[in-house]
């Protein structure tokens, strides 16, 4: 059985960059999502929500 040698790209410098900035963009909209998403369960839950209460 022979390997197979794979031959692969690197990415330049500013290839590199670029997935970088992407890469922290797509995680601060992720993150301001679940902020939403938190803020609109405390506010349609009430305070009950806050002082840990039942519904």
């Amino acid at each position: 059985m022979t390997a197979v040698e794979l031959k692969t790209v690197k990415p330049t410098e500013a290839q590199k960059k670029a997935q970088r900035s992407r890469s922290i963009a797509i995680a601060v909209a992720l993150g301001l999502f679940v902020i939403l998403v938190y803020v609109i369960s405390i506010v349609r839950l009430g305070p009950a929500a806050l002082s840990g209460g039942g519904m």
